[in-house]
Parts: C-alpha cells; structure tokens; sequence
C-alpha cells in the first residue's frame, strides 16, 4: 500500500488553528492570544489588515515570542514581508493575495505557506502542485467574518482526502456543536475566529474545540 508523502513541516500542522481578528481581539490581543495558547491551539494566524504597518510589526513581533515561548506556529495572514521581517513560521494567502512562488522564494523552504481554496478542488490541487504546505476550505457553516463567502460542503472534504497529500484546514462558522461532522471526515485541522476569540472565557471556549480531537478512551 503506497502511503501519501507528508513533507516533514506538515507534521505540526494539526489541531485547532485561531485566527485573530482586531475587531474582537482590540487591545487585549495578547491577553487573548495568552488566553487561547493556554486552552490549547496550536497554530495561530495573526490577521488584522486595517493597522498601521507599525502596529502589525508591534504586534506580529509579541505574539511571534509567545507562540515559540508555547510550541505554537505562529503564521501571519496575507503578508509575506511581515512574516519575512517577523520571522513567523509562515504565511497564509488567499486568491487574490500575493504569489505563492513569490512567497516561497522570499521565506525559503522551511516556512508554510498556507492558502485559501474556497470551496474548489481544483484551486488545492494547482496549490499542492506549486508547492503549498496546506490548503484551507470553507466556510462550511453560516460565518460572521465572511458572511458572503462561497458555501463549501463535506464532499469536498471527502475528495480531498483521497486527492491531496498536503493537510487541509476547515473554516467558517464552526462551533463545538458542528465541529464533530467535519472532523469525521478526517480533516486535521479546524480553523475558529469568532467562537474563540469573541467568547467571555477564551480558555474555556478553546477547551471545548480541542477536546473534540480526542477520541474518547
């Protein structure tokens, strides 16, 4: 039986994936980030698009400590020279961000690059082919962040185990309570913005994701 060739960066990409977002986050970014890191995430994208380029520095700088401080990967969203200058894990870029070969060249071989593929095969199959460490889909459920994004289905996920080698991420709208459909079909990580980061107890609402990928002893 011929087993799917896992690059050896992949390995960690597994487990809940926080996306940050300012609106919730604000000032107590780091504070919630320290909160979610504690409840057991483990992979953090920093996104927050509107600040100053001073800021996001500031900002991409702290949580990018305290991520390595826990064994967090930490990956900046869109930004390639922010994760260059930052020395983040990784990036994530969607379709109309910037060129995953551009990406590749500009942060080397040992970083990730992730990238969003909606609700489209074909998009994951041409991003494994260039060289994508992962690929997200979704959003999967109604979502407040991209309200208006394509609806993705769990067929899709279904084809995609079969036809990729490279981890997938699943987004939009998941709660603990439709989290276990989709973890059912193999999917390795699950990504959550607003389930975490707007909930009054981030710990708590953290521990309620990751325990679901514990299978029941």
């Amino acid at each position: 039986m011929n087993e799917k060739r896992v690059p050896p960066r992949n390995k960690r990409l597994q487990g809940l994936y926080a996306i940050t977002d300012p609106l919730l986050c604000g000032e107590r970014l780091i504070g919630k980030v320290s909160a979610a890191i504690s409840g057991g995430i483990r992979i953090l994208q920093y996104r927050n698009k509107h600040a100053s380029l001073a800021q996001q520095r500031k900002e991409a700088l702290a949580l990018r400590s305290l991520c390595r401080e826990h064994g967090v990967l930490f990956i900046i969203n869109d930004n390639v020279s922010l994760a260059s200058e930052t020395d983040a894990d990784g990036v994530h870029l969607g379709q109309q961000d910037d060129d995953l070969q551009h990406a590749r060249e500009r942060l080397g071989e040992d970083k990730i690059i992730g990238i969003s593929c909606n609700n489209r095969l074909d998009l994951a199959l041409g991003a494994q082919a260039e060289g994508a460490d992962y690929v997200a889909f979704g959003r999967f459920f109604p979502s407040r962040t991209k309200p208006q994004a394509p609806p993705a289905d769990m067929q899709l996920l279904e084809r995609a185990r079969q036809e990729l080698h490279i981890p997938v991420v699943a987004i939009g709208g998941i709660t603990p309570h439709n989290a276990p459909a989709l973890l059912a079909t193999g999917v390795p990580m699950l990504a959550v913005i607003h389930g975490i980061f707007a909930a009054r107890d981030v710990r708590t609402a953290v521990q309620d994701y990751v325990r679901l990928f514990t299978p029941p002893s």
